[in-house]
């Protein structure tokens, strides 16, 4: 187990000229330590890792490690449709510090299911820190099966997954194959409640960007055994998290973040400035949770 609770997928700030904002980025993190995240995923979908060089990934990776300074875990996000690739960002994460990798599978040139197993074991066997894999249909255009993801069970350091093909059926399939051995990660935030039913550990948010201490406290409070509590925070943060997924990850998040005061929202392309209508509603959403007057 990598972590429990929480963890943030968090986003790259990017100044007006392209490059990186470390001083925002040092806000953010620190608003993140300040409210309770229990892991910072850096360098992934929404930390806009496909638009980054290898330096300014390991660079960015590094950063966070330094600023977290060990007092919760930092995730490094290392998969590339290019296994070799992929298995030179692991090794590089592990260098900088990185206390565990996500690894997604191959995107654009999908693969096989064996295939994958040899894709995503050749960057574990690679490293010696925890790997979890990440599933996200929706981006790659393949599917990782639960029979797949109990057979990379034989990687010692593949300790869990990241789960965000909304798939709930399957999601069950992977808890019965795996079991305890398996750590499961919500990959969707209005999932969570769901995926911790079936003996989840937590959530990798992006709405976790904006609330980080509610996001936190649903999931304790699930963990602890006050179910009522847990749903009730899930069904209000609902809109919102339907509105930060209301135009591409991460455009409304950061949209979010710049609405409540940081800077450096910018993006790098192909990704662009909000829509107004997805905007308004962003806003409207935030006004109702509370986030901004």
């Amino acid at each position: 187990m990598v972590f429990k609770g929480s963890g943030v997928a968090i986003v790259t700030p990017f100044g007006a000229d392209g490059s990186i904002d470390f001083n925002e980025y040092e806000k953010l993190i620190n608003f993140q330590l300040d409210n309770g995240t229990d892991a910072i995923i850096t360098c992934g979908t929404t930390g806009e890792a496909s638009t980054l060089t290898d330096d300014e990934q390991i660079e960015v990776i590094r950063f966070t490690v330094d600023t977290v300074k060990k007092r919760i875990p930092v995730v490094a996000g290392t998969g590339s449709n290019d296994t070799k690739h992929g298995v030179k960002l692991s090794v590089e994460a592990q260098k900088a510090g990185a206390d565990a990798c996500l690894i997604i599978s191959p995107y654009y040139n999908k693969t096989t299911q064996k295939g994958l197993i040899q894709h995503i074991g050749a960057a574990a066997k690679a490293v010696d820190i925890p790997c979890i894999i990440y599933n996200v249909p929706g981006r790659t255009g393949m599917n990782i099966d639960p029979k797949t993801v109990k057979d990379l069970l034989q990687f010692d350091n593949i300790v869990g997954i990241k789960e965000a093909s909304g798939n709930l059926a399957q999601i069950m399939d992977i808890a019965e194959l795996c079991g305890d051995r398996m750590a499961l990660y919500s990959g969707n935030d209005d999932n969570t409640i769901p995926i911790l039913s079936m003996g989840g550990l937590g959530l990798i948010s992006v709405v976790a960007n904006v609330i980080p201490r509610d996001t936190h406290d649903m999931i304790m409070s699930y963990l602890s055994g006050d179910h009522e509590t847990a749903l009730r925070m899930q069904l209000r943060m609902l809109p919102l998290c339907r509105a930060s997924m209301s135009e591409v990850n991460p455009i409304p998040i950061k949209a979010a973040l710049g609405l409540m005061g940081y800077g450096a929202m910018h993006y790098r392309a192909p990704l662009c400035e909000m829509g107004e209508a997805a905007f308004e509603g962003l806003k409207a959403a935030m006004k109702d949770y509370g986030l901004i007057a």
